[in-house]
């Protein structure tokens, strides 16, 4: 339990509107959050937490491939050159502010802020073109003055090493910043409703995004869920300014509530003045995807959602992306997989791969590949589990069936499930063409028989080894919400946003403590 911090002033309870003092009312984090602020002179928040850490490990990262192209250069040169190596120096360190600035307008230094999911995989295009930009203009001033004279090789080693470097100092950065306090934001959402509690319930899923959810704001809140219970209820939207104020809030959720939209056109003004992050659920929400793009007509923003159909060059360019995967990959674990195919067989009698019917592109059924992690007669044992399943708890969704630490794994199999290892196999079913790389979940027939109307759509692309369900909510995640998740990946597609997916999922498939990572237990 933290210390009790203090607030002066009538304007307090009035904010409060009579429910009590700010220990009844929020949580111990929260209070241990306003002490610590209150004892930490500055407004030390996420932004100047990440901002200073990117760009330190930017500056050594660029120095570090400075010197290592330098002195690469000067051992294969026999240590000639030492004037112009004198020159290049000069010339680098002169030119740092101008990374800064570029990495700046780049948006590589503010976006933490204002996102709530970014990671380093959306900056490593920014970092690939500012690397390589500056490497290029670098070349071209050295070559027009006489100040240095750099050869191709020591500038292709300088860029190789920080287009490597860069994205994996950033990785490490920002695990320093989210352990951190200044990371986490004090969070309200406007609106409990229907999809106030939703928004709510997925971001206390994901610690990750630093969210600390302080409570709600609503006139006229509906029963909130159990999940919710702990949140408290602050007020009306004409109370928020003053909560900002009261408990330093930094990010103001607007996600529907029934005030009229010039009452929350004014709100967001208000909260602009107050240097808080303002998001806004958008109407439509749910085909509102990453891939919306936001034009004008006389200055009135719209919206402009993507073709739901996908060209014959985007199928082809995504096709093309999944066999060069998969056969790499193949090839490279191949041995790997031998090893795991014998301990498999030596674990428990049995085969070594689990073939099980899925439905896949365009309602077509293929069988999926997976090693077994199951012992023999699993399958007459599912009514025996049944009560198990963590979809029917606390009033969930009973379409799916998954189990954490199913009784019915062998000791091999369990930890196969932890590393997600048992999925290998479904790269031979991505060379084959029943799947992708990255597409919606696969389902089992029982499951598919549940999807109908719009999400039918689903199906347009091939069912993939990870997806938006996994990276967002793994098995966790219910069979609603996932449908709705494969339904908005297959309508707003494309290539950058497959390869960012495929660098999301490595960070949850490395983290072995938590069970069925990629895809949960078989479903049987």
């Amino acid at each position: 339990m933290s210390t009790p911090v203090s607030f002066t002033g009538t304007a307090t309870g009035q904010a409060l509107n009579g429910v009590g003092s700010v220990h009844d009312i929020v949580s111990d984090r929260t209070l241990e959050i306003l002490e610590h602020r209150r004892k930490v002179k500055g407004p030390r928040r996420r932004g100047w937490l990440v901002r200073r850490a990117l760009l330190s490990a930017d500056l050594v990262c660029l120095t570090a491939s400075f010197l290592l192209a330098e002195e690469l250069y000067r051992a294969g040169s026999g240590g000639a050159g030492h004037f112009d190596q004198t020159g290049e120096y000069i010339l680098f360190v002169a030119s740092l502010p101008v990374w800064v600035v570029a990495a700046k307008l780049y948006g590589l230094y503010d976006r933490d802020e204002e996102r709530t999911d970014h990671s380093t995989t959306d900056d490593f295009a920014g970092v690939f073109h500012l690397v390589t930009a500056i490497t290029w203009m670098l070349l071209a001033i050295a070559y027009l003055s006489p100040i240095a004279d750099p050869r191709f090789p020591k500038l292709f080693v300088f860029w190789a090493c920080a287009v490597t470097t860069i994205p994996l100092a950033r990785v490490t950065a920002r695990a320093y910043c989210r352990r951190q306090i200044h990371y986490l934001q004090n969070t309200l959402i406007v609106g409990a409703g229907d999809v106030g509690q939703s928004l709510a319930c997925r971001l206390l899923k994901h610690p990750e995004y630093g969210l600390n959810l302080v409570g709600f704001v609503d006139a006229m809140p509906k029963d909130q869920v159990p999940e919710l219970e702990h949140l408290a209820l602050l007020g009306s939207p004409a109370d928020v300014p003053e909560l900002v104020k009261v408990l330093d809030i930094e990010r103001v959720i607007l996600a529907f509530t029934n005030d009229s939209d010039f009452e929350l056109l004014e709100l967001a003004r208000e909260l602009n003045d107050l240097n808080v992050q303002v998001d806004v659920v958008p109407r439509l929400f749910e085909v509102v995807g990453p891939g919306v793009g936001i034009h004008t007509v006389e200055g009135l923003p719209v919206l402009g959602l993507p073709s739901l159909r996908l060209s014959r060059s985007s199928r082809f360019l995504k096709r093309t992306v999944d066999v060069v995967g998969a056969v790499v990959g193949l090839v490279v674990l191949t041995p790997l997989l031998a090893v795991l195919a014998v301990l498999i067989k030596l674990d428990s009698p049995g085969p070594v791969l689990f073939r099980q019917d899925r439905v896949g592109r365009g309602d077509g059924p293929f069988q999926i590949l997976k090693f077994r992690t199951m012992g023999a007669g699993a399958d007459q044992l599912k009514a025996n589990v049944a009560h198990l399943n963590k979809h029917v708890r606390s009033g969930g969704d009973a379409r799916m069936f998954k189990i954490d630490d199913d009784p019915r794994s062998t000791r091999l199999g369990r930890l196969l499930r932890r590393c997600s290892i048992d999925e290998l196999p479904q790269l031979w079913n991505v060379l084959r063409g029943d799947m992708s790389l990255v597409g919606p979940r696969p389902l089992i027939l029982d499951e598919h028989m549940h999807v109908t109307d719009w999400a039918e759509r689903r199906l347009d692309l091939r069912p993939g080894i990870t997806g938006l369900w996994q990276v967002l909510g793994r098995d966790d995640i219910p069979f609603g919400e996932m449908v709705k998740l494969d339904y908005l990946y297959v309508t707003s597609w494309s290539l950058g946003g497959d390869i960012r997916l495929l660098f999301r999922t490595l960070p949850i498939v490395m983290r072995p403590m938590r069970p069925s990572l990629l895809r949960g237990n078989e479903a049987r």
